[in-house]
């Protein structure tokens, strides 16, 4: 074998070990790109490098991410899933799954208004886990529904995921956002079942509201609030993801709609002050900074693993996999299943993505529909034990009664729905391709 083939195998080596060591991902990445990099060119390779990180910071579709990080956080520290929650759970009624069904409605509305996996599942925890479990829910049920109805907003757009995606793979934003909402809304609509179908045959593990609850608002006072809660979120939403898909606003100038209509939402909710706008601000240029690093110390390795011809080895090992390209898609997404246990979901864009695009271009395969089936799979990288970042952010704000184990129980089935949706999207490729085309990208 090749010293390059052998360096190059060696920096995905050492990437991973560094990784178990405890290395923050960002200085795995530099650490071993510079090195075996230099090993294998000296200095002669990084002389490149500027170059790379100025086109990935001067790169104006990636000014989408800190405007909807900033929309995110206004929407979320103006705490408009509060009044959501007890609309919804009142307008399900004496159905039973009903309040488990709002959680995923709220977590779909939140999803395109906010994106934040952390929010949405903190926000979910403290305002419904201690009332479902005060109605007499399962309390691993009513675990695994926060937690997979907080990872929305990874799949429906505005999502930051999708944001990189399309950076990654060269794809229009807005093509990739028309190309993920149907799939996403199938995701929701697949939890909505799975809870109606347990109110069905388990009616004990999801009870309904009680009656003198339901009862205590008039449906006057019911339909008045409705319309005062819910409008606002819907309407920003319409009006950003609206003015992307009809052709009125690109991704960018869209995300400062947003950015700008979440303002309005909060002073309209009489909760807009300085305060919330310093931490907005400094939260968002606080999750921004630590994305763009992880960014920008991918160009390193991806410089090197590729000066080094590491490319061409993964060409040649992939005709290797049995079932021609549609064997190399699966292999790519147990890949990532299986990284999602232990990585983020940033990392495995920066490090899997690149590898596998290559040879998905020389297949001809239609990355719109590959980078939909990326970010849904990926979606199951917040839930999977024992890393997932949606059960740390749950544990957190649990109460005492819950346990870790009873967490982990929770989001077992719903990483079984989110897989099958996978599977569903992988031989109906036209769930994510219909829309796209139909508006004409």
């Amino acid at each position: 074998m090749p010293l390059n083939e052998i360096l190059a195998l060696s920096c995905i080596a050492s990437f991973f070990v560094l990784l178990a060591l405890g290395i923050p991902v960002a200085l795995t990445l530099a650490i071993s790109g510079f090195f075996f990099g230099w090993l294998g060119f000296g200095s002669l390779l990084f002389n490149l490098l500027p170059a790379r990180i100025y086109g990935v910071t001067a790169n104006y579709t990636l000014i989408a991410i800190p405007l909807f990080v900033f929309m995110g956080m206004m929407l979320e520290k103006s705490r408009i899933a509060d009044e959501l929650m007890e609309v919804i759970g009142h307008l399900a009624g004496g159905l039973r799954g009903g309040m488990g069904i709002g959680i995923v409605l709220v977590g779909v509305l939140m999803g395109a208004t906010t994106g934040i996996v952390g929010a949405t599942i903190v926000t979910l925890g403290l305002l419904t886990l201690p009332t479902l479990l005060r109605r007499g829910y399962n309390k691993s049920i009513a675990c695994g529904t926060i937690c997979a109805s907080g990872t929305l907003g990874q799949i429906i757009p505005p999502s930051t995921l999708i944001i990189l995606l399309a950076d990654i793979l060269g794809q229009s934003v807005g093509t990739l956002f028309a190309a993920a909402l149907i799939p996403g809304m199938m995701l929701a609509g697949i939890f909505c079942i799975f809870l109606l179908l347990l109110g069905i045959f388990k009616p004990e593990l999801v009870p309904p509201i009680p009656a003198e609850e339901r009862f205590a608002m008039t449906r006057q006072d019911l339909l008045r609030k409705t319309f005062k809660v819910g409008l606002p979120p819907i309407a920003l939403v319409l009006a950003v993801l609206g003015s992307i898909i009809g052709g009125v606003a690109a991704p960018t100038e869209a995300a400062s709609m947003g950015a700008l209509g979440s303002i309005l939402v909060a002073a309209i909710a009489g909760r807009f002050n300085w305060t919330m706008l310093k931490e907005t601000v400094y939260a968002t240029g606080r999750i921004t900074a630590s994305m763009m690093f992880i960014l920008i110390c991918a160009q390193v390795f991806a410089l090197a693993f590729r000066g080094l011809q590491g490319e061409q080895l993964v060409h040649d090992f992939f005709k290797l996999v049995p079932g021609g390209i549609e064997g190399v898609l699966w292999f790519m997404m147990i890949l990532i299943f299986i990284l999602g246990f232990f990585i983020e979901w940033i990392e495995i864009s920066y490090i899997v993505v690149p590898l596998f695009l290559p040879v998905l271009q020389a297949a001809g395969v239609d990355l719109v529909w590959v980078a939909t089936l990326i970010a849904l799979n990926m979606q199951t990288s917040f839930l999977t034990p024992p890393f997932g970042w949606a059960l740390f952010y749950l544990r957190g704000v649990a109460p005492p009664q819950v346990t870790t184990m009873d967490i982990y129980k929770g989001v077992v089935p719903f990483i079984g729905l989110q897989v099958s949706a996978v599977v569903i999207l992988f031989y109906m490729p036209g769930i994510a391709t219909w829309l796209p085309r139909a508006i004409g990208w």
